[in-house]
């Protein structure tokens, strides 16, 4: 081996020796983080419950579900597969609290909202929300269920925060399948941008934020940036490589001296961007990460692009990124803000790699936190699980973050030790 990949190997070595401090009375700071969640339940059966599930999500366990959840602590799973489905209780005060917390302790001036339809590919129909609809995982129409997430990113840490299922034309509009899945009546159809949007004027208050992100998926519809625009919020959000756009600093065809002026056409944004030489390119560094400097290219240009009716938008800012892949192909993002012409090209770049860590995010809740190994059917069971599952992640990045301070500033420990320190709690071990 040669020398320069033996000391690297020996600082990865040293890297992977974890301090004894971090996870020492883990247990205890478990108990604590569900206290204040707790509060907001209303008979002690109910929060006592709550300790045991966000236990359970944090634990093991294969699959995390009510009832395998019920059996980690030795109970009888009727209970708490009521807990989570039929027992009357409202999992909003639970989020609220969650937003307050992330908001406190992970809060910047210049930190960015992210909203991401996420995807659980499920069988049958009757579950809440189960469709033939797109699924963004899969990448393609397959049955599903959909829930539209928010999320916070800042310098310090990024986390989820909120969520809401989606449910379709066809299911809002079925009386029967509804009130079989107890969905409330109040609950009538609503686009993924308008839970967004919800969800943005409930906690938009407690997360500091100067942006809006989110994938194409929310980016394509020019009416969701319009809303943006009206409430004053700035965004960049990632738009389809099909979306037309027309070059506003780019020169006119010539006048023939009769009509009116040519402009420059229309084309896609791909098409623009295989256009551009090669000095064009901006390279920025974006931030550290575990793999090294997180390093891509950018280009950025003033545009008018085509609205969901085929009118003229407004002006707006392309931003494209890209980065060298693993098989040494070139992957582009294409991004629309209406932030000013003048934004840095280091701050898009950061703004658009927010979006991406909550990606990470989701794939994290559902490998570590249970997000997506629910066995609900109904509208409560959902939306309580989820809201468990998402506490259960936050425990997790207050943990890292624990782990961060004491022990090296830009490692994560907490993969290969947490669940089996939770796994602990049946044992009477209070300080492993």
């Amino acid at each position: 081996m040669e020398r320069r990949f033996e000391l690297r190997l020996e600082e990865l070595l040293e890297d992977a020796v974890l301090d004894p401090r971090i996870p020492e009375g883990m247990l205890d700071r478990l108990e604590q983080f569900v206290e204040p969640f707790a509060a907001r339940l209303t008979s002690s059966e109910q929060r006592q419950h709550a300790r045991e599930y966000v236990a359970g999500l944090c634990s093991d366990v294969k699959r995390k579900n009510s009832e395998t959840i019920a059996y980690l602590h030795d109970q009888d799973r009727q209970a708490m597969q009521k807990f989570i489905g039929q027992s009357p209780w409202d999992h909003r005060p639970l989020i609220a609290e969650l937003a307050q917390q992330v908001g406190r302790e992970l809060g910047e001036p210049d930190g960015v909202l992210v909203f991401d339809p996420s995807a659980f590919k499920k069988q049958g129909k009757h579950s809440v929300g189960v469709a033939r609809q797109w699924c963004g995982r899969l990448g393609k129409i397959d049955n599903c269920q959909v829930g539209v997430y928010l999320g916070y990113a800042s310098r310090i840490e990024h986390a989820l925060v909120d969520v809401r299922l989606y449910l379709n034309k066809e299911w809002a509009k079925d009386k029967k399948r509804r009130k079989k899945a107890g969905v409330p009546r109040e609950i009538r159809f609503r686009t993924r941008h308008a839970l967004a949007l919800e969800m943005l004027a409930e906690h938009g208050k407690v997360l500091p934020h100067a942006w809006i992100a989110g994938d194409d998926e929310m980016g394509r519809s020019s009416a969701f940036r319009r809303e943006l625009r009206g409430l004053g919020e700035r965004y960049l959000l990632a738009v389809p490589s099909n979306t037309l756009v027309r070059d506003l600093n780019a020169e006119p065809p010539p006048y023939a001296g009769r009509g009116r002026r040519p402009q420059v056409p229309f084309t896609r944004v791909d098409r623009w961007c295989a256009a551009l030489p090669q000095k064009a390119w901006m390279t920025v560094d974006v931030r550290d990460a575990a793999r090294g400097p997180l390093v891509v290219q950018c280009v950025k240009t003033r545009v008018r692009a085509k609205t969901d009716r085929r009118r003229n938008g407004p002006e707006e800012t392309l931003v494209i990124l890209r980065e060298m892949q693993d098989d040494g192909t070139m992957k582009h993002d294409y991004y629309l803000s209406n932030a000013s012409a003048e934004t840095p090209l280091a701050e898009f770049a950061r703004v658009a790699k927010a979006e991406h860590r909550i990606e990470e995010c989701l794939e994290r809740a559902k490998g570590e936190a249970g997000l997506a190994q629910y066995q609900v059917r109904n509208w409560s069971g959902w939306h309580r699980h989820q809201t468990l599952s998402l506490l259960a992640a936050w425990f997790l990045t207050k943990e890292d973050l624990r782990g961060k301070k004491m022990a090296h500033p830009t490692k994560a420990y907490l993969v290969s030790w947490m669940p089996r320190i939770l796994s602990l709690r049946n044992s009477g071990s209070r300080n492993p």
